[in-house]
């Protein structure tokens, strides 16, 4: 049961989210379902988006860039990365001295970047984040109430920002069921590179290897469940981790190379008939991920 006095704390006048899709979407919901929100703006590109949006209740009503700017409590940026510096462009003009700006991207510090390119003296406004949670599922349909809970949420902040409005976005999130963590956005970015970009890189990598393959088609009908569960996240935005890979490129370059050298020691392995070291390697593998699985709770 929430304690009134946190949900007070923790409360959005109104939330402004940009990108009404799986993540924005969810934000929204978490705070609807918690009743720590009074009115949600929808800010996008295109109409049909948020005409769903609103049909679905996760936003009240559409808004621009200078309006979410102009009424907003907190503005949430759930937009692809590469998209973050013109989105601060729009909203600098119109933005309220007592609003916090924050985001879910999967990179820190290009993010970091662009706030102190864009809002120079105002960059204190700006409270970087990354929830760690997703799906390969897009658009509002797919936006999920549940879909923080017990999920780490990393706040990577600014020297410049406010501790009070820091502890109330960790409050927030904590309205979402999320755990929140704490990191440089180096670090950030470093750790992410390894556990989230570079597993998608070869589950996207392996997909197109095996649908450009002559026979495709048979193959594909053969795939079952093991198939299934490492291309899953092939299926997510091409536009949103397109600008992942790109911003996070020394990062992801330099965990693809240790990759390469552990595939190295297992086709060695194979190529040589060497069956106590090809084990000795799966063995390792698949006690590593049982034990994560079991600490983790995402077995």
């Amino acid at each position: 049961m929430i304690n009134p006095e946190v949900q007070q704390v923790s409360r959005v006048g109104v939330l402004a989210v940009v990108g009404v899709g799986l993540i924005g979407g969810s934000f929204a919901a978490a705070l609807r379902k918690a009743g720590a929100v009074d009115r949600v703006l929808g800010v996008g590109r295109t109409p049909g988006p948020l005409a769903q949006a609103r049909r679905l209740g996760l936003i009240d009503e559409p808004a621009t860039l200078a309006q979410a700017a102009e009424q907003a409590d907190l503005i949430f940026l759930a937009t692809p990365v590469g998209t973050f510096p013109a989105l601060l462009e729009g909203l600098l003009p119109s933005l309220k001295a007592n609003t916090l700006i924050t985001d879910a991207g999967s990179t820190k510090a290009d993010v970091v970047q662009a706030a102190y390119d864009v809002l120079g003296s105002r960059a204190g406004q700006f409270l970087p984040g990354h929830p760690i949670a997703g799906a390969e599922r897009t658009g509002p349909e797919a936006a999920d109430a549940a879909l923080y809970q017990g999920r780490n949420v990393v706040l990577t902040p600014l020297p410049e920002n406010d501790p009070v409005q820091r502890q109330w976005l960790t409050r927030v999130w904590e309205q979402c069921g999320a755990r929140v963590l704490t990191m440089a956005p180096h670090d950030h970015d470093t750790a992410l590179a390894s556990v989230s970009h570079v597993p998608h890189f070869l589950s996207s990598v392996f997909m197109a290897q095996v649908a450009a393959s002559a026979d495709a088609d048979v193959r594909l009908r053969l795939a079952g469940t093991g198939f299934r569960d490492f291309t899953r996240i092939a299926a997510g935005s091409p536009e949103m981790w397109r600008d992942i890979f790109l911003a996070n490129r020394e990062a992801v370059l330099s965990e693809l190379a240790q990759v390469r050298q552990v595939l190295a020691q297992a086709e060695q392995a194979l190529a040589q008939d060497d069956a106590q070291q090809l084990f000795d390697l799966l063995e390792r593998a698949a006690l590593a991920r049982r034990f994560w699985g079991s600490r983790s709770g995402l077995s």
